[in-house]
Formats: C-alpha cells, structure tokens, sequence
C-alpha cells in the first residue's frame, strides 16, 4: 500500500487508546472467472470515544471490510491476508480506560462459526446494519430480539432482560418502550427500527459500534435525530465509532478521522479537517466536488432558464384529496382513514422542474402516483393540457380513455435495481412500452432502442447486455431510456437519485436537464434531498402530512423559507464542512407552533 500522510490531530484524538486495529487486511471472493479481491492491504484504527468514516462509492470495499472485522463474510468470501486485532482493556471500558492492562485478540486467527468470536459480536463490537426491515426477523417481537442479544451475552433472568430491554428502548427515545417492546418489526417507521437496531447494538455495552450507513434509507429530519442519537450514546458510552456512508456531509457532521476506500484500497487518511480542507488524492477531491456541486443550483439549469423560461401551465391539480380505509381489526373499533393527500393544489408550467419535497410519510409519492392514475376514490380534479392541446380531466375519465394519454406521462423509479426486470435485455426492457403501445416494431423498433440509449449516454451494445452487467447509475440510464421512450410530455420522476452514489447524482441529474432542454420535457421531481431539489427544480413544493405548507421558487424556498416546517427540513441537511457542524442546534417543527 503507498504511504499515506499521517496527520495529527489538534484535538487529540490520537491520544485515545486504540480499542480495535486492523492491519493490511485482505479478502478474497472466488468465482469460476478467477479470484476477485474486494478489499486489499487495509489499515484503520478504532480510538475510544471517536468517529472513524469510511466513506468512498458501491463497491470500494467498505461493507467488505465491516463484515471482515466481524467474520460475516458472504460465501465464498473469505479473509486472504492480515489481521484484526481487538484490545480489550481491562480496567474501564471506553474513553477512560487506562494505556497499562490490557488483552489483545486476533479476530482473523478465530473461526467464523467459533464459540470465541460469537462471543465478541455484540459484546465487544456490535453492528448496524444499512437496511432495518431485512436485518430484523419479521416474526418475533422488538422485545423478543433484544432479549435473546442479552441472554445470549450476560446471565440474566427473562424479566431482568425485559426491564433492560425496556430501557434500552427508552435510551434510542422509542415513545412509549412498556408498549413498544410488544411490537414487532412491520409496526414500526424506518427511522423506528433504526434505533430498535442501535437498542439491540448496544444491549451488551459493546466498545465498538459499526454503522454501516445507518442513515441511508431515511429523511433528512429522520436522519439528523440518528446521527445526534449515535453521538450521544458514544458520549455516554465511550464507544469507538466506524461510520461507513457515501454521504460526505454525514462524514463532515460527525467524523473525526476519515478513511476513503477506492476499489477496495485506501487512497488517503487522516484527520476530518485535513481530508476535507487539504485532500491529497484526485478522487478524494472528486468525492468532495460531486457533493458541493449539490449545495447550488445547476448552472445549466440556469442557463436554459434565462434563455427560455418555462411556458403556460400544461397539469393543474386542484383540490386533491386521496384517503386509505384503516384495517379493520378483531372487536377493535375501526380506525379512521388515513388521509395521504389532503386538498393539494398545484400547477405544472411546459418545460418546467417542479419539485415535491417532505419526510417519508408526507405523501410526495402518494401525490405522483395520482397524477400517473394509479389510484381510485380520489377527490379533486387533475386537468392536463395534451400534445394535442386538449384539456382533460384524467380522475373523470376510464382506464381506456386514459391510456393513450399515458404515453404523454411516464415515470422513472426510484430504484433502478429493482425496477428492471433481470430476464430480459437491455432492448427488451426499452423496446416494451413501444411494443405494447404499437408505435415501433422490427428493424425500427432496434433502432429507436439504439437511439434512446445514445440519448442517455450508452453504447449500442448495451442492447445484448442484461440489467445486472450493468453499475447503478447505468441502470438509472436505463430506466430513464425507458421512461422517454414513447415522447412523452412530463416525466414524474420518484426518488430517481437516491439508490446512487453522490458522484453519480450530478451526472444523471445533468442529463435529466440535456433531456430536458432537448425533448422539451416537463418533471414533477419527487426527492427528500433537499440539495438535489435546489440544483434540479425551478419551483418546489413543502409537503407536510398529506398538505403543501410552502410552495415557490426553489433558491427563494431554500434561502428564505416562510413555513417552520421548511425551516426545520433545511436545517436537518449536514453541510459538508466540518468547521460548521449544527444538526445539534437544527430547528424543530411543532405542528401548530
């Protein structure tokens, strides 16, 4: 591995002990093609009481590494060279622990299946993983999880392990953790089962924790009050903290060391300060470019607004209302219905970005999934100006009436891995809206395949190829040739960029604005990511429980918000700057405050 600046540190995080080492790590994934090493000659360490990032794209090797400390490799991976080394220090555990006695285990030497490294996971190091809802069993209880981690660990009785179950829950600020411990895992938000994972993370007060983008799969509010409840616990515990994330303004809220990993190698190291303010490695500047650019609008975008600004409104949504029937329960009385969206009303302009921003909840999605007519029951009235330059009312018409007017209103998905289907190529994928709408077929339909895919940036010989040969971003591509495949005139776009790395944000957003400009398209842009609103949006709407609270010109919204809900969203974004950390002192919103 090259040498790497060592950099010390002002505040003296050098001076803590080290809790966990590893040295020149190394794993191996077999496969019939050869061998393929995922993770090659790491070296890191762990210090009492700090943050240790390891940021860097998919595939660098993060994961790989976390899962390596642990010895949960997925099969055939497998530890090739190296060491990690856990000191265990034997008079206090944490922060305070003195330089004098302690134990030192090699974790490499240990079998993945031995009784010796059951007994260090959630002991001494404890993990939380990225997605809560499949690291969660869907069968047992919140409380019946946590409690087995206890007893598995510590010799106490089933009440004894209930009650810390209880206040493990009351620690992570679960509401009500007497009733929660009952519940299980469905019944539960994204941002609740996260911290049920840190409850469960810390029921053996363990001297390392592992949080392997522990905030990917939340809003930005969400987000905040993770991140603010992990640096609490480390205070309060005294853990050392590995933060794996792609996410460099989580880096700069909450690091105090930094780790960036390409191709399963480190290419630089040090200090939070030193790494964001003096990088040495062209791609750690990339990395920390790919976020700024996000933190201002698109000078594109600005420039084809000042040489066309967007035209008459083509989709007004009057008075919309869409309400989900409560489940009935077993002699329970039945709930009232769930109000999604409530009396929204909003107008898109020809050529234009409209951005819909909220929590997860606020009925963003719920909101494009009307325009799109994939709901019944809904109150109100969406008006749309047609290529040919009728008006239609699409909740007064049929689903026959409807379908020639959605080759005019496509969407592109929120996860491009998902959202292809793995047995057909690359040209089957495309080529079927147009298959099924009879627009091209034959030689011609091959070629509008080559076409779309040289619109959004591929090679023709994509077309054999099947969607998993293919990274994220390209996926997206795909995805994104799919949706423009039958020249559609507005594009509801969910989430398009939030499965992708931040390096691959702008470059699919610019070329949703080439497309744009080229196509003359119009977006409703539906995001939690307030940076990517401000670079892709000409206007956006505040959603809040179903209402628009706020609505207007993005740069006036996000410089000058009116509405305390706003406020309190703006101020949950971590800036990637160090020097300016403030998710501590962020606003909050009290709905009728």
């Amino acid at each position: 591995m090259p040498d790497l600046p060592s950099r010390a540190h002002a505040d003296g995080t050098l001076d803590a002990p080290v809790i966990l080492e590893v040295q020149g790590l190394a794993v191996d994934f077999p496969s019939r093609r050869g061998n393929f090493r995922a993770v090659d000659g790491v070296d890191l360490a762990l210090r009492a009481g700090r943050t240790l990032a390891v940021v860097g794209e998919s595939g660098s090797g993060k994961s790989v590494t976390a899962r390596a400390i642990l010895q949960i490799l997925d099969q055939p991976g497998r530890i090739a060279a190296g060491r990690v080394l856990l000191h265990r220090h034997l008079t206090v555990k944490g922060a305070t622990a003195a330089r004098g006695a302690e134990q030192v285990l090699d974790l490499t030497a240990m079998p993945p299946r031995s009784a010796a490294i059951r007994a260090i996971r959630g002991r001494d190091i404890a993990m939380i993983f990225q997605e809560p809802m499949s690291s969660l069993s869907p069968v047992h209880t919140i409380g019946a999880q946590i409690i087995e981690s206890i007893r598995l660990h510590d010799r106490l009785d089933k009440k004894a392990a209930r009650a810390r179950a209880i206040e493990l829950l009351r620690q992570v600020e679960i509401p009500t953790p007497e009733a929660a411990v009952d519940r299980y895992t469905f019944e539960f938000s994204g941002g609740m089962r996260q911290r049920a994972m840190i409850a469960m993370a810390l029921a053996c007060n363990p001297s390392v924790l592992i949080a392997d983008e522990p905030t990917t799969a939340l809003d930005v509010t969400t987000q905040a009050e993770i991140l603010d409840l992990i640096r609490r616990l480390q205070a309060s515990h005294g853990m050392a903290v590995m933060l794996i994330t792609h996410d460099m303004g989580v880096v700069a809220e909450m690091a105090d060391e930094v780790v960036v990993m390409r191709h399963g190698k480190v290419v630089e190291q040090g200090s939070i300060l030193d790494v964001f303010e003096k990088p040495h490695h062209d791609y750690t500047r990339m990395l920390l470019d790919a976020v700024r650019t996000l933190e201002r609008p698109s000078p594109r975008r600005l420039a084809m607004r000042a040489a066309q600004p967007p035209g008459a409104p083509i989709l007004r949504i009057e008075a919309l209302r869409k309400e989900f029937p409560a489940r009935r329960r077993l002699f329970r009385p039945t709930p009232a219905p769930l109000v999604a969206v409530n009396d929204v009303t909003l107008e898109l302009r020809a050529g234009e970005a409209l951005g819909i921003v909220g929590e997860s909840g606020s009925g963003k999605t719920t909101l494009g999934r009307c325009v799109l007519g994939l709901f019944d029951g809904l109150g109100g009235r969406i008006l749309y100006t047609g290529r040919n330059g009728e008006s239609h009312d699409l909740l007064a018409m049929s689903q026959s009436q409807l379908r020639p007017l959605r080759r005019e209103i496509r969407l592109v998905f929120q996860d491009p891995f998902s959202s292809l289907n793995p047995r057909m190529t690359v040209e089957q994928i495309i080529g079927e809206p147009m298959l099924v709408n009879g627009t091209h077929q034959g030689a011609a339909l091959r070629a509008r395949v080559a076409e779309l895919l040289g619109l959004v940036g591929l090679p023709e010989s994509a077309m054999e190829r099947y969607p998993h040969a293919f990274s994220g971003g390209q996926r997206q591509r795909i995805g994104i040739a799919r949706a423009i495949a039958l020249d559609p005139k507005v594009i509801v776009a969910d989430e398009p960029t939030s499965a992708l790395d931040v390096s691959l944000r702008s470059q699919v957003l610019d070329l949703l604005l080439d497309l744009q400009a080229r196509l003359d398209l119009s977006f409703i842009f539906i995001s939690h990511d307030i940076g990517v609103i401000r670079y892709f949006c000409d206007r956006v709407a505040v959603m809040y429980r179903g209402r628009v609270v706020e609505v207007g010109e993005t740069e006036a919204v996000c410089t000058t918000p009116r509405h305390g809900y706003t406020r309190a969203l703006l101020s949950a974004v971590p800036h990637p700057d160090p020097r300016h950390r403030g998710l501590g002192g962020r606003h909050r919103y009290i709905e009728g405050s």
